[in-house]
């Protein structure tokens, strides 16, 4: 069961100026969707759709051009008005929502896997102690309390996709963005990503999955939406959606190799 919205988005856009002698570059185009508490949300689209640019605004990181953004209601972002981006509602986003990009690598802060953990808690304003508190659970969580004292470099690239989860739940969040969850990853690090994926959805975790590879995870969505330069093609129910797929909009359909939605997953249960 899904929950109150918790973000809208209305005609957003995104447009960068020219280069010297070209056109301005117009990357999306008056996205409107709304997200729920506590869904699975899965954006899919090929590379240059857009995705991971949307869910940068999505999370306060990146300014849009045009549009209206609310957070629980209350405006984060409204190109009509001065003053842009609300920073009250902006600082209660970031206590809530956690990214995990796509080079797990790139988010690594710590010497040791612990320090890498409760770094985020440590920014909140945790103190040292409660911040290590909230790590180790989050690690422990993860599987990966026996390596705390680890240099996070050491960790396979599974283990490190863990990480970077452990320390946006170290920081309480219960929104997490993941972009692309499964890339460089080899089939003991998909299963074990989908599972704490799993485990999160189970939990009552909001989760924005995006991704081009259905066939991995699209069992574990509650809604799928198409993403094409720029543009949402599509959004509802993912049975549904891959019913209406157009191949122009470059994703595939995984039934070509699964019988049901039920079956594209990497999980064996």
């Amino acid at each position: 069961m899904t929950g109150d919205p918790l973000f809208s988005a209305k005609n957003i856009c995104k447009i960068f100026p020219a280069a010297a002698g070209g056109e301005p570059f117009a990357a999306l185009n008056n996205i409107s969707f709304t997200i729920n508490e506590g869904q699975c949300l899965m954006i899919a689209g090929s590379n240059g759709s857009g995705k991971t640019l949307l869910m940068r605004i999505i999370a306060g990181l990146l300014p849009a051009s045009g549009g209206e953004l609310e957070f629980r209601g209350k405006t984060l972002f409204d190109a009509a008005k001065p003053g842009a981006i609300r920073r009250e509602t902006e600082s209660v986003l970031r206590r809530e929502l956690g990214l995990v990009f796509q080079d797990a690598e790139a988010q690594i802060v710590g010497e040791t896997v612990e320090e890498d953990a409760a770094f985020g808690p440590e920014n909140l304003g945790l103190s040292a102690a409660d911040a290590g508190a909230a790590a180790a659970q989050a690690l422990a969580a993860m599987g990966l309390g026996e390596k705390r004292l680890y240099s996070p470099r050491r960790l396979s690239g599974g283990e490190k996709r863990r990480l970077a989860i452990a320390g946006v739940l170290a920081m309480g969040c219960g929104i997490i963005i993941m972009d692309e969850p499964f890339a460089n990853l080899d089939w003991p690090g998909v299963v074990q990503t989908l599972e704490i994926i799993r485990d999160l959805k189970k939990s009552g975790k909001t989760l924005i999955i995006l991704t081009h590879e259905l066939e991995k995870a699209l069992a574990l969505a509650d809604r799928l939406i198409i993403l094409h330069k720029g543009n949402i093609c599509d959004d509802g129910k993912p049975l549904e959606v891959l019913d209406r797929l157009d191949p122009a909009w470059g994703v595939r359909d995984p039934r070509r190799n699964y019988a049901t939605v039920e079956d594209c997953s990497w999980l064996e249960n």
